[in-house]
């Protein structure tokens, strides 16, 4: 191995690192805007430097060697460290011309990107946002590859390695309609309660969740009539019919004509976070952005 850093270009590094994200040496080149000759040029350069073969052809495309696989995480960082340092530190929200892609689920769209969204319009007007959904399986690879900016999860849902923040608390609370019959009641029984049609959202098509564990631990159980996988139906569907919901509270965001019925037990609520990647922590803009986040937070549902 040639491990002198004067001998060490370091395009080969970015076509090294583009070689694991990629697996082939032609979605490689297309990346970096090269020919396929000059790529597997760069190899050949660079399993000479780290004197190992780096990647293995095989019937299912090109596997990296353990020494490719252990040179990913400080290649990238390298990378991201290079381009931190060529990049100008100051940041200037209304001059500022970036994409920043926020993983959310339809809750903490509606909780907290919608607030950010009014607040970013004002203060930095030609920032644009892109929100796809969460993917618990591929997030860390999303954040560390730069698919991804930042991720709004709960602590429990956060992978390992990644920075963290704690926005706010959050707690459950039932809804109905104005209209509901029992809309103008001072308090309500669990037997009231549990005999209510309810409504609750499984991404797993579920009759069950935390409510249900609560009145498990009281040897109660309620009636359920609808599950639904995402937040964003049921006020439509509560204010069509007599079920009620039990929801985040900041669900209730512009919902002026649903009303909070007093909930008889006690449904532990969650904390909602947000986690970025390693390579994004230093960068003023994106630093920025997430006080943003932190700062709209604060302000919870009327």
């Amino acid at each position: 191995m040639k491990n002198d850093i004067r001998t060490l270009d370091l395009n080969l590094l970015k076509a090294l690192d583009a070689l694991l994200d990629e697996g082939s040496v032609t979605r490689a080149a297309q990346r970096l805007s090269l020919t396929q000759p000059a790529v597997s040029g760069m190899l050949i350069r660079l399993r000479d430097y780290f004197g190992d073969p780096l990647f293995i052809r095989t019937s299912h495309g090109m596997v990296p060697t353990l020494r490719a696989s252990q040179l990913s995480v400080p290649v990238k960082q390298i990378l991201t460290d290079i381009a931190v340092l060529l990049k100008p530190m100051q940041f200037d929200p209304m001059a500022a011309e970036l994409t920043y892609t926020i993983v959310a689920t339809d809750y903490a769209l509606k909780a907290v990107v919608v607030p950010l969204m009014a607040v970013l319009k004002l203060r930095a007007p030609l920032i644009k946002i892109a929100v796809r959904p969460v993917d618990n399986e591929r997030m860390y690879q999303q954040l560390s590859r730069g698919e991804v900016d930042l991720a709004l999860v709960t602590p429990q849902t956060t992978p390992e390695d990644l920075h963290g923040k704690a926005l706010y608390e959050e707690e459950y609370v039932c809804v109905a309609r104005s209209r509901h019959p029992l809309a103008a009641a001072s308090e309500i029984t669990l037997e009231q309660f549990c005999k209510q049609e309810h409504i609750l959202v499984s991404a797993e098509g579920s009759f069950t969740g935390v409510t249900d564990d609560a009145l498990a631990k009281l040897n109660l159980t309620r009636r359920v009539g609808m599950s639904v996988n995402s937040f964003q139906v049921i006020p439509d569907i509560l204010r069509l019919t007599d079920m009620i919901a039990v929801v985040p509270r900041r669900m209730l965001q512009s919902n002026t004509d649903l009303v909070i019925l007093p909930l008889p037990l006690n449904v532990p609520g969650f904390t909602k976070s947000m986690a970025w990647h390693e390579r994004t922590h230093r960068d003023p803009g994106h630093q920025w952005i997430r006080a943003l986040c932190a700062e709209v937070s604060q302000h919870p549902a009327p």
